[in-house]
């Protein structure tokens, strides 16, 4: 749809950061690379009130927290599938690389990072707060006690 040349949030950065890290042997070939799972509901919920997520469904308010205006006139079966589900997807690898860290000793997830999402709302672009989301899953699954 061509949505990131509308925000000036630079979408296309994480193939730039993949290929960069790949060109100077930071990983060595695609067995170090490892692919999330999109976050689903029962994750996200863990931070997320249902409330929140089930604003999501209203492509106005997905573009108010993306800052992308046009978004709010698009089908939001559209915007779930363009916009909604690759921040998931990144969500689930910040998830994903808060366990290997602490499996495997370091990991690093070049997308997320959405620190102006809260529990209750988004806006700067973030949908859903992947870092809490991240330290919440840590705490449940690794340092209960």
């Amino acid at each position: 749809l061509g949505l990131q040349k509308l925000h000036p949030f630079d979408s296309e950065k994480w193939g730039r950061v993949f290929e960069m890290i790949t060109e100077k042997n930071m990983i060595t070939g695609l067995k170090d690379v490892v692919t999330p799972q999109e976050a689903n509901e029962k994750e996200l919920l863990r931070i997320h009130s249902k409330e929140y997520l089930d604003s999501l469904s209203w492509s106005s308010n997905v573009a108010r927290i993306t800052e992308i205006p046009p978004v709010a006139i698009i089908p939001n079966f559209i915007v779930n599938r363009v916009v909604l589900k690759p921040l998931r997807l990144q969500t689930g690898g910040t998830i994903l690389a808060g366990r290997l860290a602490i499996e495997r000793g370091w990991s690093i997830n070049i997308g997320g990072g959405f620190h102006h999402c809260s529990g209750e709302d988004g806006g700067g672009f973030c949908a859903y707060a992947d870092i809490s989301l991240c330290a919440k899953a840590l705490q449940e699954n690794y340092f209960a006690n």
